[in-house]
């Protein structure tokens, strides 16, 4: 059952305040991440992205209808990896795992793990990144 109490402090938490409260490997890792998707942004002519939090987690939207947003997440449960989270009714997740195959981890539709023992792919990200911001417009 939700705590309400806690629910409504994760809502009143602005991006900064998430990761402040990250442990430094995750808060590098989803810092980095974040940079990746704001030079996407900017390279797609997608930005100014929207960004707040979303079911806690940090949430990156293109300011025009051209994509999909992008979460960004690090979890107790799962402290060795983080994950870029898209909306699950899309098909970036397959596409992502048919471009780059074992280089990640894949949470069926709506996410790829990223290991913090690991280097990030920048350059995969960034794509990945490019390819959810431009979800809406690639489809047309």
């Amino acid at each position: 059952m939700l705590d309400r109490r806690n629910f409504l402090k994760k809502a009143a938490m602005t991006i900064e305040q998430y990761f402040t409260n990250l442990p430094i490997e995750a808060r590098t890792h989803l810092e980095t991440l974040r940079d990746i998707i704001r030079a996407a942004a900017e390279a797609t002519n997608t930005a100014p992205l929207t960004e707040n939090l979303k079911w806690g987690q940090p949430s990156f939207a293109p300011s025009k209808r051209t994509g999909t947003p992008i979460r960004l997440s690090w979890s107790q449960k799962a402290p060795e990896r983080v994950e870029m989270l898209v909306h699950c009714q899309t098909s970036l997740v397959e596409a992502w795992r048919h471009k780059f195959g074992d280089l990640f981890d894949y949470d069926g539709t709506r996410a790829v793990h990223i290991s913090l023992a690991e280097h990030l792919p920048e350059e995969a990200l960034h794509i990945m990144a490019v390819m959810a911001l431009t979800y809406h417009k690639q489809k047309r």
